[in-house]
């Protein structure tokens, strides 16, 4: 098996000495010397922090400054050995790849990147701790990385010779009965909140908020996803359609600044960095401290309705899918249904659906025309397995013992010893834990594909796609059909707009496991490539009939185009302006983030200038291909790797 290149060269690159030392200010020796061909500093290099000053730092942050060891290392000189045997078991437990600073929940991606750990990590407990983390990497010059969660997709929560801020250990959660943001001078009419730290994840959220206190937050579907880096990326849970985006929840944040400054964002107080960081992509703006979330009413139900349908033919598949995009244009076409449906290379649909406050009889209602439509062509469709159909208590949703007296197997637990008892994640989840991707895309779906004469053309289009890779439409993901409250507190988001009008985010991907040079159990390279060329072709009959669609950004190609449209539509200038305003050295860079089109992949070389407008290209590069629909700026530069696709 053919070993994993690296993304980039290994080259040992010096820096200038960086002379910003104030705190709170914009030093323009340090601006201008961050200008093109500024490298940041590696270990390697003679000016490295010395001992001594990281041991000032370690009493800076209560010594809290820890080596980051990397956990599959061992695996590289014996993958026998009962301790590699142990960790490529444990790997598949998120909670504890959440208690590694060194791993991340996501491998790597075949020809993009690979985990690999920081030097040191400060695992930070208050806010500043990461003050003194963001002023050291900024006063040496060193990469810095944010991790809460460390679910990023895109590699964006780990870096090789970095300095790491890691969140976990801010987990605390607080509940509010009449929260009003910092700064307001009237006009806030106080309400219900919860304030968590950014270590938190959701599952704390959800059983803080939900279990113990019957109300609900909008949060992530993946219940080990960090509560902050899914805010700051936009965030969609099983109930979006109905409450909006996590984002739009956001009634304030607590961020350090690339100055160090201890900033609160809210609507009125630093109102541009608060608007950035709903959806704007996480560590870009800042590290975020804490966040405090709207808290909604709980309904009495939440429920699903699950079945799996298997045509016996082509054209039978055919029929089978333009009944299904008619049944959901008339039934399902609301805020009460979230989740999606998959659409298989193999003549198979498989709707895994929840729903929003509808009986158990409810449910069985909307459903049983379909279920009879499939009866009526025993030849054509089988059912495979027992439909499931009906609704819970919602304030048992994410209740894992009252999941286990009731004999729901759906959660998978953290059988570590000590483990918490509430340490669960989605059965479902479980193929995304130490997983190794091959391809991702995505691309929103408008609503306008579900008018009457459009049905034919969008059943086409799954059908042409599927021939090439299965195909999810994730309905909770588009906003479209939703009440208007959630869109249009969603439109005060930095998310692209076309999430506003879509009625689904259609995903493609595909990932296998392992980690490259860990003998037996190395990603399959091969069938990497081939994957995401399949993976291409299969979303191009999609961009057919949706040739602006856009893309989530935690949900898509590493080697996107046109990534600023793509993931931020018009929002894309405004966004660039408030990154110059309070990064104008670029010291928080992600892959394919704001203001990264002028850094090296690796985030260490300056290869343009320090301002994000620089890039604005008002020609546009593709013709507007991968683009949101908008009337804002007409194209930037696109970053995109030469690589086969």
């Amino acid at each position: 098996m053919a070993a994993l290149g690296p993304l980039w060269g290994r080259e040992l690159w010096g820096a200038n000495k960086n002379l910003a030392r104030v705190v709170g200010t914009t030093d323009q020796r340090n601006l201008a010397g961050v200008g093109r061909g500024f490298r940041r500093r590696r270990p390697s290099d003679a000016n490295w922090p010395s001992p001594a000053a990281w041991r000032r730092l370690n009493d800076d942050v209560d010594g809290n400054l820890i080596p980051v060891e990397f956990p599959i290392e061992g695996c590289f000189k014996d993958s026998a050995s009962t301790d590699c045997q142990n960790l490529m078991s444990e790997i598949h437990n998120p909670y504890y790849i959440g208690d590694q600073p060194g791993l991340t929940q996501t491998l790597g991606w075949v020809d993009a990147w690979v985990s690999k750990p920081s030097v040191y990590a400060v695992a930070a407990e208050n806010a500043d701790h990461i003050a003194a983390a963001v002023n050291f990497a900024r006063e040496n010059d060193l990469r810095l990385v944010v991790k809460g969660g460390g679910h990023s997709y895109q590699g964006t929560s780990d870096a090789e010779d970095s300095l790491l801020v890691w969140t976990r250990r801010m987990h605390d959660i607080s509940m509010h009965e009449a929260f009003v943001p910092q700064g307001s001078k009237g006009g806030n009419v106080p309400q219900r909140a919860v304030t968590l730290g950014a270590g938190a994840i959701w599952m704390q959220a959800y059983d803080a908020v939900t279990t113990k206190s019957g109300a609900y937050v909008q949060g992530g579907g993946c219940t080990t996803v960090g509560v902050a880096g899914l805010v700051q990326s936009g965030g969609f849970g099983s109930f979006s359609k109905h409450y909006g985006t996590a984002a739009a929840g956001l009634l304030e944040a607590e961020v350090v600044t690339a100055d160090g400054k201890v900033r609160i964002t809210n609507a009125r107080t630093n109102a541009d960095l608060f608007w950035a960081l709903k959806g704007g992509g996480g560590g870009t703006f800042g590290a975020v401290s804490k966040v405090t979330l709207r808290v909604r009413e709980l309904p009495e139900f939440w429920g699903a309705a699950i079945v799996r349908v298997k045509a016996a033919s082509d054209e039978a598949f055919r029929r089978l899918l333009r009944y299904f995009v008619a049944f959901y244009r008339e039934h399902l076409f609301n805020d009460h249904w979230g989740e999606h449906a998959r659409i298989t290379s193999d003549n198979v649909l498989d709707l895994l659906m929840v729903c929003h406050d509808l009986s158990t009889e409810k449910v069985k209602e909307i459903w049983q025309p379909f279920l009879d439509w499939v009866a009526r062509l025993p030849g054509a469709y089988t059912i495979e397995g027992q439909p499931i159909l009906g609704s819970i208590p919602a304030r048992h949703w994410w209740d894992v013992e009252w999941r286990k007296q009731n004999h729901q197997a759906v959660f998978d637990l953290d059988d570590r010893s000590g483990a918490g008892s509430n340490n669960a994640w989605w059965t479902g989840d479980a193929g995304q834990v130490a997983w190794f991707l091959y391809g991702y895309e995505s691309l929103w779906m408008p609503a306008s594909l579900l008018d009457v004469d459009s049905l034919d053309q969008l059943a086409r289009a799954l059908f042409a796609g599927s021939r090439h890779k299965n195909i999810e439409l994730h309905f909770n993901k588009g906003l479209a059909g939703g009440p208007r409250e959630a869109i249009e507190a969603t439109r005060d988001t930095a998310t692209n707009p076309a999430v506003l009008s879509a009625f689904a985010l259609a995903i493609v991907g595909d990932a296998g496991g392992g980690y490259p040079g860990v003998r037996g159990h190395e990603p399959d390279v091969a069938a990497g490539r081939k994957a995401r060329q399949d993976i291409h072709k299969c979303v191009n009959e999609l961009r057919a009939i949706v040739p602006v669609g856009g893309a989530y950004v935690s949900e898509s190609n590493f080697f996107q185009e046109d990534w600023q449209h793509a993931y931020w539509g018009s929002n894309y200038a405004r966004l660039a302006a408030v990154k110059n305003k309070y990064d104008p050295t670029g010291l928080f860079f992600v892959h394919n983030g704001v203001g990264s089109e002028g850094w090296s992949q690796d985030g260490f070389v300056r290869r343009a200038s320090s301002r994000s407008q620089a890039l604005l290209n008002p020609a546009g590069q593709n013709g507007g291909r991968n683009m949101a629909r908008d009337s804002g700026v007409k194209g930037l530069h696109a970053t995109i790797l030469s690589r086969p696709v």
